[in-house]
């Protein structure tokens, strides 16, 4: 959880707004191994720690992908460049 937080600190130093972050998936035998499985509560820790830092959008949970809920983060992006 220290590199996932210090990731997103470093994001917001380099301007980064929107956030998603999901769990890998392994697609197959010849991939690598899952080595953790992120609760949903983890998963609510990184929105929240997200927020906290500054994102104007975090889209966190096992499943969630770049396009997840991508209208939300799009008007959070639209809000970001009209302010």
């Amino acid at each position: 959880m220290d590199e996932i937080t210090q990731t997103m600190k470093d994001l917001r130093d380099s301007d980064v707004d929107l956030l998603t972050v999901g769990q890998y998936l392994r697609p197959s035998e010849k991939h690598a191994p899952i080595s953790k499985w992120y609760t949903p509560d983890e998963f609510k820790n990184i929105e929240v720690s997200g927020l906290e830092l500054g994102f104007k959008h975090v889209a966190s949970g096992p499943l969630v992908r770049s396009s997840y809920h991508d209208d939300e983060q799009h008007e959070a992006a639209s809000l970001v460049h009209i302010q």
